[in-house]
């Protein structure tokens, strides 16, 4: 079975199977360049799929302490609605970012099915369909 020529960063050859009609697998082969380069821009970037939840947890654990002050009233009801105001517009804030990412993972999944779509219309498929 045919091996990728690329090399990687650590010097080794690369062990992947190489598209169809070419000596290079899909992150290797120059003409996927761009594609590559945008791809890897967004390394790290999104935090991380538990740093909502983590977040969220903080914050329904100091509006749970907030609603306790209010309620032995060592925190003025005023102030305890100020904060929980802006407690609600911080969770509006996680709650759109994630939703943002979703669109963001669901056009890069389209694209990449269109990409797709179009190697095996062209009859440049990997799969050799």
């Amino acid at each position: 079975m045919a091996k990728c020529s690329g090399i990687t960063q650590s010097g080794t050859a690369c062990k992947a199977m190489p598209i169809t009609g070419s000596t290079f697998c899909v992150n290797h082969h120059p003409d996927y360049e761009g594609a590559r380069r945008r791809r890897n821009s967004k390394g790290g970037k999104t935090g991380g799929r538990g740093r909502p939840r983590v977040e969220l947890a903080g914050i329904k654990a100091q509006l749970q302490g907030l609603a306790d002050s209010v309620l032995d009233g060592s925190v003025n009801r005023a102030d305890a609605a100020v904060a929980s105001q802006i407690l609600n517009i911080l969770l509006r804030a996680i709650t759109t970012e994630l939703q943002v990412r979703e669109q963001q993972e669901v056009l890069e999944r389209l694209e990449a099915l269109e990409g797709d779509l179009d190697r095996e219309n062209t009859g440049d498929s990997q799969w050799g369909a």
